[in-house]
C-alpha cells in the first residue's frame, strides 16, 4: 500500500512544473534579439532556460473560481480571441504573493511601466484566465512572451530590449 501512495502523490507534482526557454541572437544589423523561438536562420548565440521559476501557489478557492471562469468563457474565448495588448508588459498578481513583490520591485527599479492586474478581482481574475492563466502568480506576459514566477535572471532577458 505504501509502494502505491509515494508515486500517486509525486504525480501531480510533475504536472505542475513549467519550462520556457529564451534564445540569443545576434540580428543581420548586429542587434541582439531575445526570443522563445529559434531565430530562422538557426544561429543561436546563446540559449537561455528557466524552469520551475519560484512563484507562489494559488489558493485553492481561486483555482475554482478560475477553473469555474474558464468553463463559461471557453467559448468567447475561442471565437474572440484574448483581448489584452501585450505591446505593454502586463503582470498578473496578488497582495498576498511575495513574489509578485519582487517582481514589482524588479520593474520599479528598472523603470519599466506596466499594467497590472489583481487576480482577487473579477476582472482581473478574467483577465488572467483570458491570458491562459497558470497555477501561481506572478505571470507577466510582453511581446508574445510569458514568464510564469518571477526571477531576476528571466525578467533581464525578458525585458533586454526594451527601450
Amino acid at each position: 500500500m505504501r509502494t502505491l501512495f509515494w508515486p500517486a502523490l509525486l504525480l501531480p507534482l510533475a504536472c505542475i512544473t513549467q519550462a520556457a526557454t529564451v534564445y540569443r541572437s545576434v540580428g543581420p544589423d548586429g542587434q541582439i534579439i531575445y526570443s522563445d523561438k529559434p531565430p530562422a536562420d538557426g544561429k543561436i548565440e546563446k540559449t537561455l532556460s528557466f524552469v520551475d521559476l519560484p512563484s507562489t501557489p494559488m489558493p485553492e478557492s481561486v483555482l475554482k473560481y478560475r477553473n469555474e471562469l474558464q468553463k463559461s468563457m471557453k467559448k468567447r474565448l475561442s471565437e474572440a480571441g484574448t483581448g489584452l495588448d501585450t505591446s505593454r508588459p502586463v503582470i498578473f498578481t496578488a497582495v498576498w504573493c511575495g513574489y509578485c513583490t519582487r517582481a514589482k520591485s524588479y520593474l520599479a527599479e528598472k523603470k519599466i511601466m506596466y499594467q497590472e492586474y489583481d487576480i482577487d478581482t473579477p476582472n482581473g481574475m478574467r483577465a488572467y484566465v483570458e491570458a491562459g492563466g497558470g497555477r501561481g502568480v506572478p505571470v507577466m506576459l510582453w511581446n508574445n512572451q510569458k514568464v510564469q514566477g518571477f526571477s531576476r535572471p528571466a525578467y533581464d532577458a525578458l525585458f533586454k530590449n526594451l527601450p
